[in-house]
């Protein structure tokens, strides 16, 4: 549903169908831009990466406006999250373009002089790269992004479950990049299966773990390498902190923020029980203070993208054996649903038993943070892992004992903000990473070179051998 002021954007655009794909594979269309060489010199990246950085400055309004319309996003966080920070990103990248491509240079060893040796970073081809719902302007932007700074020619496939946002990136990116090497794609399941179904030279794909598995699978057949940006569930582990009002204000912004649908997000709450109480009062005040006081939608909290998953997010607040202490309510024709805190939680506990995203905190409770630590490392290993205490002692032995794609201490989500940390998860929560000079090598094959002259060679390692060979390399060497 559109807040008030807000334009409903249906436009209309060019869109490859999987239906009415061209007879040439766009796969091939775009390799076919990529043996051209255009994407190769640095001026034509940085020419893209100013462009992409363009569309965000000046278009930044009618973006916001379909997020708006897509999921109820409030102006000032689609912004923030979605449009302000993937510029700045993109401005890095542009910044950093010249050392990441620059060739590397390797020691020699002395058997092998005369010789000299480098890593050449080089693009791979055509990619494919497939975007979610949640956050559909940066996860699909950006990705692009260190797509073409690596070289690259690409395919987007915005997510059919943001239409608005999906039909005005379609409209937009082509109008300021180069659009033979940049196509976009809109469409539903069948146009992913068609993208697929073609060789690619790499696939990006941002989403849920099911999703996931099946793009892998279809990747497998061409042995196409892949990056997938998964989720789970994320710990916010908390200790005894002398703030909790501090903590409270953290963990309420990271878990609300775009109705709880970041992948990033805390998923539950794991709570010293001698800081369960105040935590929680803390964090119920804090909701009154971002949100204001009652059932009413709030014009600041992002809606449930749609019924499904409101459906979803029903049925786990109507099954917990938990108790709510403030939200579970919902308006299913708005999308609305109420920020949740659930206290009380077990192991056990419908709502510990999958990915949560939604505007839902489980909080479970801990005697003893082995024991904790042991329910947490039972689990898939998640893509990010919050600890809030002012004990260093308790901080290492959670950083050591678990294994996340990514940890932040006394804060949450905003790991995202430092460009040289990659992101990416480990085992069920993901497969590669990007952001910093991790997104330009995911994009990039890093190619070993060698170079030798004709002359300057002691021919020892030729045949015919004999005694004296074998005495000067067993002695080298």
């Amino acid at each position: 549903m559109a807040r008030a002021g807000h334009t409903m954007y249906l436009m209309t655009s060019p869109v490859l169908s999987g239906a009415a794909l061209p007879q040439r594979a766009l796969a091939d269309r775009l390799r076919a831009t990529f043996a051209t060489g255009v994407t190769r010199p640095l001026q034509w990246r940085r020419r893209q990466l100013d462009r992409l950085a363009l569309m965000l400055r000046h278009d930044a309004g009618t973006l916001t406006d379909a997020m708006a319309s897509d999921m109820g996003k409030p102006e000032l966080e689609a912004w923030l999250t979605d449009v302000a920070a993937v510029r700045r990103d993109i401005e890095g990248i542009a910044r950093h373009l010249d050392g990441w491509a620059a060739p590397t240079a390797v020691r020699v060893p002395w058997p092998l002089w005369p010789g000299r040796a480098q890593t050449v970073p080089e693009p791979l081809g055509a990619v494919l790269v497939i975007g979610p719902w949640n956050y559909p302007v940066r996860c699909v932007v950006l990705p692009l992004a260190f797509a073409l700074a690596a070289g690259n020619t690409a395919a987007v496939k915005p997510s059919e479950l943001a239409p608005a946002t999906s039909a005005v990136l379609a409209r937009l990116l082509p109008a300021y990049l180069d659009d033979a090497a940049v196509s976009v794609a809109e469409g539903g399941p069948d146009v992913a299966r068609s993208l697929l179904e073609q060789r690619w030279d790499h696939v990006f794909f941002t989403g849920s773990g099911r999703v996931g598995r099946l793009v892998m699978t279809a990747a497998a057949r061409h042995l196409t390498p892949v990056t997938l940006e998964l989720g789970g569930k994320n710990p916010a582990i908390v200790g005894s902190p002398r703030d909790v009002d501090v903590v409270a204000r953290r963990l309420t912004w990271g878990k609300f923020l775009n109705a709880g649908q970041t992948c990033v997000a805390p998923d539950y709450a794991l709570v010293a029980r001698a800081a369960e109480r105040p935590l929680v009062e803390a964090v119920v005040r804090q909701l009154s203070k971002f949100y204001g006081d009652g059932p009413g939608p709030s014009p600041d909290l992002a809606r449930v993208v749609n019924q499904a998953h409101m459906d979803r997010l029903v049925g786990l607040v109507r099954a917990t054996r938990g108790r709510v202490v403030v939200g579970g309510t919902w308006d299913g024709p708005s999308r609305y649903f109420s920020p949740t805190v659930v206290a009380d939680v077990g192991w056990d506990d419908p709502l510990m038993q999958e990915e949560i995203f939604g505007p839902v905190l489980p909080v479970v409770t801990y005697d003893d943070i082995d024991d904790a630590l042991v329910e947490v490392n039972r689990r898939d290993k998640p893509l990010a892992l919050y600890i809030y205490s002012d004990d260093d002692n308790l901080v290492e032995k959670v950083i050591a004992g678990t294994s996340s794609g990514s940890v932040c201490t006394n804060h949450n989500a905003v790991q995202l903000g430092v460009p040289g940390l990659p992101f990416g998860g480990v085992g069920a929560s993901g497969l590669g990473a990007y952001h910093g000079k991790a997104g330009f090598d995911t994009f990039s094959h890093t190619k070993a070179v060698l170079r030798r002259p004709t002359h300057g060679e002691v021919p020892l390692v030729y045949p015919p051998y004999n005694s004296f060979k074998r005495w000067v390399l067993r002695r080298a060497l």
